[in-house]
């Protein structure tokens, strides 16, 4: 053995036994749970693979005020309601995690194939159901948020939300394209009839987004805003779907889009709303696996955006905690974190690939350097952080308990056969010190405050909501450090 190896071997050795190294967390189980996490926000009719038995069929009569089927898909959150732009982003994100890391996922791979077809069997319905309309939601937020009661007991009014060629939505028709698109690749060595219908759709719902320009949240108003109004307008989700369009078709005409959109927005977050970055790095796959010269300018912009993530950069304007966390916003920080943390891994990933190493002024990058940054992330909403907190609920020894979330923190049909309305459910249950009764088995919270601290209080929203979208984001980086690191 030679002496560096030894003296290495005896150094790590000392740190172990001083404590000082610590395992890494189960990535392999957090994997599963992210997927699993899904099935606790489906709406619909419950298949029997149903692992999460303490939720039953709901939102059955979906679609009925604009005589179509809208049954299915996911509620966005801790609430009954269906949400087409955020669900889209969830299912766009869930689809380039299987793409990208599908091959690491192992005995989780079928289950991440169910859990995006369960969102675009719905999208589906939503883009094809009355020609000329593209159907972006179910329910009325504003009543739904004013009552806390199951989703298998709702009885608020299910009011159907569209966009058509008079009420444009070219951010909402654009990720459902996005989603659409990049779902087809999934499933296109396992059902390749499915794949092609996804495509078509994909194909005509973003041809609905470039000719009938504007924003749904001009169209639609209140019943988005201020849930999911679209900040940063749609010209990010046009570019996002043509990103995708032509990932999936290699067709000219999407390159000629995306390129014919113009001067982008340099942020420094990744979102269900701002899609830049995610467009930037999804498209410097190219410049980097494949040498192509007319995609230099994406693997530059997503250099930049890096750039503004390490904590070592010159150029950072990304704030971290104590503790070693990203924070970006007050409301729902995780949901940045695990987007951020996708972009991170992904990059790194085609780095790799290909040897690649790039600069921040004088700060050398190489893969392991965003890969760090990415662990770091993982680890702590995983529970390596300062209060020993995993944000991950049924992870770990300790996780939140009181999540803001209806179905969980009302007892089951099972155990409770009558139903619970709409002021039923307040007291005693959501006002209850009580721990949920049902645990959504994989749901990532908000996340802790910018002290690293967690109240773990069901009032506590902005920290305590779980969403679709920050699990699916998650799902990526799980996957490459299951099989990388366990």
């Amino acid at each position: 053995m030679r002496r560096g190896a030894s003296f290495c071997l005896l150094f790590s050795l000392s740190l172990a036994l001083l404590g000082l190294v610590h395992a890494n967390p189960n990535y392999k189980d957090a994997l599963a749970k992210s997927i699993l996490f899904f099935q606790g926000q489906r709406s619909g009719r419950l298949p029997r693979s149903q692992q999460l038995a303490w939720r039953s069929d709901s939102g059955l009569s979906d679609g009925l005020f604009a005589h179509v089927d809208l049954t299915g898909g996911y509620y966005d959150a801790g609430d009954n309601v269906k949400f087409n732009f955020p669900m889209a982003f969830t299912t766009t994100m869930l689809s380039w995690s299987t793409l990208e890391y599908g091959k690491r996922m192992g005995p989780e791979l079928p289950n991440a194939r169910a859990a995006i077809r369960w969102a675009t069997d719905y999208l589906l319905k939503c883009a094809t159901a009355t020609p000329g309309k593209l159907y972006v939601g179910v329910g009325d937020p504003n009543v739904d948020h004013k009552c806390w009661e199951r989703p298998e007991d709702m009885d608020t009014v299910r009011t159907v939300f569209s966009v058509s060629a008079r009420s444009p939505g070219s951010d909402v028709a654009g990720e459902t394209a996005a989603a659409l698109a990049a779902a087809s690749m999934v499933f296109r060595k396992v059902d390749r009839k499915y794949s092609a219908l996804l495509l078509r759709t994909a194909r005509k719902v973003f041809q609905f987004a470039m000719q009938y320009q504007g924003a749904y949240s001009d169209s639609l108003g209140s019943a988005v805003c201020p849930f999911y109004c679209s900040y940063s307008g749609y010209k990010d989700e046009l570019l996002w779907g043509a990103a995708w369009l032509f990932r999936a078709t290699n067709e000219m005409s999407y390159y000629n889009i995306f390129k014919s959109l113009g001067a982008d927005d340099q942020p420094d977050l990744f979102s269900w709303d701002n899609k830049y970055a995610g467009v930037h790095v999804l498209l410097s796959r190219r410049a980097l696996l494949n040498n192509d010269k007319n995609f230099e300018q994406f693997e530059g912009e997503a250099e930049s955006f890096m750039c503004r993530i390490l904590p070592n950069s010159p150029y950072k304007t990304t704030q971290y905690t104590q503790g070693g966390l990203m924070y970006k916003l007050p409301e729902s920080n995780l949901q940045y974190v695990t987007s951020i943390t996708f972009l991170l891994t992904t990059y790194a990933k085609y780095m790799k690939a290909t040897r690649h190493t790039f600069n921040c002024g004088n700060l050398l990058v190489t893969p392991n350097s965003l890969l760090y940054v990415a662990k770091r992330q993982v680890d702590y909403i995983l529970g390596e952080n300062p209060i020993r907190m995993s944000y991950m609920v049924g992870f770990g020894p300790n996780f939140p308990k009181r999540i803001h979330h209806r179905g969980s923190s009302l007892p089951s049909l099972a155990s409770h056969p009558q139903a619970i309305g709409c002021d039923s459910g307040f007291e005693p249950f959501f006002h209850s010190a009580n721990p949920n009764p049902n645990i959504l088995t994989g749901a990532i919270v908000g996340g802790p405050n910018q002290n690293d601290g967690y109240p773990d209080e069901r009032s506590d929203y902005s920290h305590s909501e779980p969403a679709t979208y920050i699990n699916a984001a998650m799902v990526g980086p799980l996957a490459y450090f299951a099989a990388t690191l366990n």
